[in-house]
């Protein structure tokens, strides 16, 4: 596994991150989020879970990627999940993703959810790690080409510290 950058932390997505937040999004989906998106996720959603993560580049912090979850009820929907190209392969999508189930499971969810682009496979692989299982298909709903997304689920999220040989845990 790739070790995550030494100098990276995972907070809070605050209004200010919304300009670096969109243009990684703009990097990495064929359909992006529009600006108004984010501002309702931060300010309005009552649900929603938003987080960033951010490393040291060049001597300044450079938000590099984010996750965001609704909570509903026991269920965390895993809405987005992005990291900058330019840090991919790094352990930094898998750390996001640890740290908004934990987020999930401190916040009272037992299960979570997510649709994922039926090509996406490494997107596919990662989630598999942490015990998705593939669940369904909705069909053609991507926009941009009709591609099918595929339903996954973790049936238990469990925190960090109840995972036994997870070295961040």
């Amino acid at each position: 596994m790739i070790e995550t950058p030494q100098a990276l932390t995972v907070r809070p997505m605050g209004l200010a991150d919304i300009p670096s937040v969109r243009s990684i999004d703009h990097l990495s989906f064929a359909l992006p989020w529009p600006e108004s998106s984010y501002q309702y996720e931060l300010s309005a959603n009552r649900v929603s879970h938003m987080l960033v993560a951010e490393a040291e580049s060049g001597g300044t912090l450079e938000v590099v990627g984010y996750i965001g979850f609704w909570l509903i009820v026991d269920e965390a929907h895993i809405s987005t999940l992005a990291v900058h190209p330019d840090w991919r392969g790094q352990g930094i999508g898998r750390l996001l993703l640890r740290r908004g189930l934990n987020l999930a499971a401190e916040s009272g969810a037992q299960l979570a959810t997510l649709e994922v682009r039926r090509s996406n496979q490494a997107a596919i692989q990662l989630y598999r790690e942490f015990g998705f299982t593939i669940v369904g298909r909705r069909p053609r709903y991507y926009r941009d080409n009709d591609e099918d997304a595929l339903l996954m689920t973790l049936d238990e999220i469990r925190t960090s510290a109840d995972r036994t040989g997870d070295p961040e845990g």
